[in-house]
């Protein structure tokens, strides 16, 4: 079963992982192991991909949260009443959980996952930050959210597109150069301008109190490595989706 890791969080105690494409059933172009549903592959496939990888996190369906990302910053905090199979239809790119044994997702083919945990009280969050949203700022909007010390804190970014392979626009780039506070997050030694999403999402760790050894990349380049991911922009839009689940557990 494909995924990868973060070493801080796995330092930390935090069951977790960031799923590539490998391990599943699904046919091309959702092979293999495709975690989106309503995209063109078979419900089936996507069921039995969804228990393939919750089985490698120890956790049941029912234990694991989503919602349906809309590219902006609203967060929303889980609560003991909810139930995964209703919130799964609402709207929003961050989600906070507090009780042990329970989880939270994104799903991504480029956008960059982000998940975060307060090794002391056990509490996670979990963020989707494609260009739009890390704009808009998710990242800081959920740790805010979590309300905890943010030099406290365990941050991993996960696979999405690199720098090498996001070529953007003039507009867009404006809008990370200035989501950046200035600091250099775009590479215009090309015709056109490319944007480092991994930079802008650190900038913003660190200037909501992140100590910078206290974020982990994992590595991977959704667009370059066909292999292990998928890629939205890549593939057409013809393509899957990855999951990022982080587990809640108990306080230390």
């Amino acid at each position: 079963m494909g995924a990868l890791r973060s070493t801080l969080l796995d330092r930390y105690g935090f069951r977790h992982g960031f799923a590539t494409r490998t391990g599943g059933v699904s046919r091309a172009p959702y092979d293999t192991l495709n975690l989106g549903f309503h995209l063109g592959d078979a419900d089936a496939a996507v069921r039995e991909n969804r228990a393939r990888f919750a089985r490698t996190l120890a956790l049941s369906g029912d234990r694991l949260f989503e919602q349906r990302q809309v590219h902006g910053k609203w967060v929303r905090e889980i609560s003991q009443d909810d139930r995964p199979e209703t919130l799964v239809d609402s709207e929003g790119d961050g989600l906070i959980l507090r009780f042990a044994g329970y989880g939270v997702a994104v799903r991504a083919a480029d956008c960059v996952p982000v998940l975060i945990a307060h090794p002391r009280s056990g509490h996670v969050a979990a963020a989707h930050a494609g260009w739009r949203g890390a704009v808009a700022g998710v990242v800081p909007a959920a740790i805010q959210t979590l309300e905890h010390d943010p030099g406290e804190l365990a941050v991993a970014i996960g696979p999405h597109i690199r720098i090498a392979a996001f070529e953007i626009g003039e507009e867009v780039a404006a809008e990370m150069e200035r989501a950046a506070g200035g600091n250099e997050v775009i590479d215009r030694a090309e015709a056109k301008p490319r944007g480092d999403l991994a930079s802008l999402i650190r900038i913003q760790l660190r200037s909501a109190g992140v100590p910078d050894d206290a974020i982990d990349d994992v590595g991977g380049c959704t667009y370059t490595d066909q292999g292990r991911f998928f890629s939205h922009r890549r593939d057409g839009g013809e393509t899957g989706r990855h999951l990022s689940v982080i587990i809640a557990r108990e306080p230390a």
